[in-house]
């Protein structure tokens, strides 16, 4: 297939700002660059190169042509097909240049613009979902409910809400990390719409059918990941995606066994699968979430191996700790609950502390409330895990400062930071107001009252409807503060 320049549909020149849309995988003429970079051969003049490089080789000589005083000239210039071209649309060149006044890509309809970030359905949901869940105890103590709500609480919490988020980020940002296409609007009404099933399945006591749900909505996101991956990731993958998407491999397994007959029968089976899924499924993607955005956060950039040694080591270090988390899953299941859950404290402390910079340097800007609740996160997140090992008798109370105070205020803070700078308003993370000064404190307390719960029985009652309370108060706090930021566009 041989095409000349002059031979390319629309405009013959190559705006300035092309080259940025396709790194940036904006979209041109309705077809996504990023979809077929990879596919390309192109033949410059007698030079050949693939994907991008092929592409700035392109830009190059059209700017050297330029420059030079003939931008008309004819440029021998050859797109030659890949593996896969004919399964593919042909792509367009924009029908005009953008103007010097920095005119953007072509608005996406909605559907299209939801399915690329698909974190403003799932977090929004996610956030209303855990009101459900933790009003759930004060419905039962209040004799409202007919049903003990230990087991509809927890599958809430962990899969519809915990759930949303991870799906909703790595939805987001899993393609881009790959350098694929973005989602597509039938992949996010499958998954948006098994992740309402699965949380009404459980409102209805139907669990095995929410777990399936789930399994269906983890599954569908990891193929698409892998999908991705294989087809159009021309570079190593960041170790911090394969860790987060080991938390989606320790979920759809937990949840998959909980359906099997034989777990229910046996102890250290039945704890195993719930190690998997409640804790399994949040905290690999915490690690690998935050060794990729903790660093931007905390002031510095988005962490690139700058070199292949240096990606080696990150990789190395990132199956040590998943290796090291799930080996205590199997430890704890076995009885070895003290050491299971120092392993894992010290799996996950070591990763943090080696990826990751939490030093303010002189010289950098003060850090903002939500900033600095992720030392917060932090701390009641390890906090939990050795609470755990020096009360084990404790064992549901404690860890509760793990699932609200560790990961239920970290989704919040990432969350924040994910919608301030998808909405164009990424300085407004790092302020110092009211509102992200009372949502850490209300988190703080609801995590700190419901793990007190279990000193006293008379107070059990009393404490979680206080935490109930407190942590409702903080997600209606979240979610009122970010609303006009759910559907905002970044015309930018």
């Amino acid at each position: 297939m041989e095409r000349g320049f002059n031979g390319c549909p629309g405009n013959p020149i190559l705006p300035a700002k092309t080259a940025a849309g396709f790194r940036n995988s904006r979209t041109w003429g309705g077809v996504g660059w990023s979809g077929f970079v990879p596919l390309w051969q192109v033949e410059v003049d007698g030079l050949e190169a693939r994907g991008v490089k092929g592409l700035e080789a392109l830009w190059t000589h059209w700017l050297e042509a330029s420059v030079t005083g003939r931008p008309d000239r004819a440029l021998d210039i050859r797109f030659l097909p890949g593996p896969r071209w004919d399964r593919y649309p042909r792509m367009k060149f924009p029908s005009s240049p953008p103007s010097e006044k920095g005119e953007t890509a072509p608005r996406l309809g909605w559907g299209a613009w939801l399915a690329s970030e698909p974190f403003r359905l799932f977090f929004l949901s996610g956030a209303v979902w855990s009101l459900i869940g933790v009003s759930l105890w004060p419905l039962f103590y209040g004799g409202q409910l007919t049903f003990y709500p230990g087991m509809p609480h927890a599958r809430l919490m962990i899969q519809t809400f915990g759930g949303a988020f991870v799906v909703g980020f790595l939805g987001t940002a899993g393609p881009r990390m790959a350098d694929a296409p973005r989602l597509s609007t039938v992949e996010l009404g499958l998954l948006f719409g098994l992740h309402t099933a699965n949380g009404v399945c459980h409102l209805k006591l139907m669990p095995a059918a929410g777990d399936w749900c789930f399994v269906g909505m983890l599954g569908l996101l990891l193929a698409g990941l892998l999908a991705r991956m294989i087809r159009f990731r021309q570079e190593p993958v960041p170790p911090q995606l394969l860790l987060a998407m080991t938390g989606l491999v320790c979920g759809i397994t937990g949840a998959l066994m909980f359906q099997s007959a034989a777990v229910v029968a046996s102890p250290w089976a039945w704890r195993l699968a719930g190690l998997l899924l409640y804790q399994g499924l949040l905290l690999p993607p915490v690690l690998g979430i935050g060794a990729f955005l903790f660093p931007r956060i905390l002031g510095g950039h988005f962490t690139e191996a700058d070199s292949p040694q240096t990606h080696c080591r990150q990789r190395l270090r990132a199956a040590a700790a998943a290796s090291l988390i799930v080996a205590s899953f199997f430890l704890e299941s076995r009885g070895a609950v003290i050491p299971g859950y120092l392993l894992r404290a010290g799996a996950a402390a070591a990763y943090l502390l080696g990826e990751i910079s939490w030093r303010h340097r002189s010289g950098e800007l003060p850090r903002g409330t939500l900033t600095r609740g992720l030392y917060w996160a932090m701390g009641l997140g390890m906090g939990g895990l050795v609470a755990v090992a020096i009360f084990p008798l404790h064992r549901v109370a404690m860890e509760h400062l793990l699932y609200i105070g560790g990961f239920g205020l970290l989704m919040l803070i990432v969350g924040s930071r994910v919608l301030f700078g998808h909405s164009g308003d990424l300085a407004g993370f790092e302020g110092r107001r009211w509102r992200p000064r009372l949502l850490l404190l209300l988190v703080v307390l609801a995590a700190t009252t419901r793990a007190s719960a279990a000193i006293k029985p008379e107070i059990m009652v009393s404490h979680h409807n206080y935490a109930a309370g407190l942590w409702a108060g903080a997600v209606l706090l979240w979610t009122g503060w970010h609303a006009r930021r759910f559907f905002r566009r970044d015309e930018s």
